[in-house]
């Protein structure tokens, strides 16, 4: 394909009819987790949506939600570069939409996809409609929508030191509470009850599945479950629930967490959501009973696979990952693409 000659055929609902474009996913989360996820899902499914956190507070989005008052487009920018077409059309639009400028004015930082995302922001005056029309512009295998409709923030409850010496304090915004030094106890949003993209709600009804994580814990994972009509589509959907877990702690948000206490933190602020798998790379789990025992907790069983890259460094394979997610499938869905029972 020409670099000049874009696809054809993109639509933002194709995938979500016919049986050789099942099983539909819906993917929750955002920035690199989210991506990774992405790029395994679509070895397994035509039928993919990723539903991306907007609390992005940091960087080039945070100087443009304050600057313009749009959602942060960074985490939305990296899950369109993930679905793009695998042409030389597709990938020379993602590395346009991944490059970032370097000056001493005031274009330094910026990204082109945060800055052409809130153009055509601005010009349709339709969230979803101008993620679509980047997407057709990548020939994006797939769909990205926000998980709410407005800007939101993050607020922390963080506890530094430990016993007499323990003490509590309030962490505020993503960027901040991303690199606490401290433990987050709970996490909130500001607005408290965001108002969910009805697409986004939509599209977790109508799935066979919805993936959650891997990705920052308690910022890019744990937000979904604080937007209330998402997170009672989670509760209700009849779609499977998978949970993939990070291959390491992160330094600061999850310190010291071992691979159940991630489980843990879960159902601690979703005591009733189900789940049916829990994807973790045998090597980042700890204590294997601990973390079956927390698996089943959630109604879930534990799918230990090799996620990772095996180089040493906390990075999923893309391959590895696609056939985790495969082998779930097909054991809940007989072969992909058809629903039993």
């Amino acid at each position: 394909m020409s670099l000049l000659t874009p696809p054809t055929g993109w639509h933002p609902t194709a995938g979500y009819s016919g049986r050789e474009r099942r099983p539909r996913v819906v993917a929750l989360g955002g920035g690199h987790g989210l991506a990774a996820t992405l790029g395994a899902l679509r070895h397994v499914t035509t039928a993919l949506t990723a539903v991306v956190t907007v609390a992005d507070d940091g960087g080039s989005s945070g100087r443009l939600r304050q600057e313009l008052g749009v959602l942060p487009p960074g985490d939305l920018r990296m899950a369109l570069s993930a679905l793009c077409d695998e042409t030389d059309w597709g990938h020379t639009w993602r590395d346009v939409l991944q490059h970032r400028f370097s000056s001493a004015g005031s274009l330094d930082g910026h990204a082109v996809g945060n800055l052409l995302i809130a153009t055509v922001w601005e010009l349709l005056g339709d969230q979803v409609a101008g993620l679509d029309l980047i997407g057709q512009l990548l020939g994006a295998k797939g769909r990205v929508l926000p998980m709410a409709a407005v800007p939101l923030n993050i607020e922390a409850d963080v506890v530094h030191g430990s016993g007499e010496y323990a003490h509590r304090a309030l962490v505020r915004g993503q960027s901040r509470v991303a690199v606490t030094a401290g433990r987050v106890e709970r996490v909130r949003l500001i607005p408290s009850e965001p108002p969910a993209h009805p697409e986004a709600v939509a599209a977790v009804m109508d799935a066979d599945w919805v993936i959650l994580g891997p990705g920052s814990w308690y910022t890019s994972v744990m937000p979904h479950l604080l937007v209330p009509e998402l997170a009672e589509a989670l509760h209700t959907t009849s779609a499977r629930i998978g949970l993939t877990l990070n291959l390491s702690a992160q330094l600061g948000e999850t310190s010291g967490f071992s691979a159940a206490d991630h489980l843990r933190s879960l159902h601690d602020l979703a005591p009733d959501l189900r789940l049916d798998v829990v994807v973790a790379d045998p090597t980042a789990v700890e204590d294997i009973d601990d973390l079956a025992t927390c698996a089943a907790t959630a109604g879930a069983q534990l799918l230990l696979r090799q996620v990772s890259e095996g180089d040493g460094t906390a990075r999923h394979d893309t391959l590895r990952l696609a056939g985790a997610y495969r082998d779930a499938f097909e054991q809940f869905l007989g072969d992909v693409g058809e629903r039993s029972g």
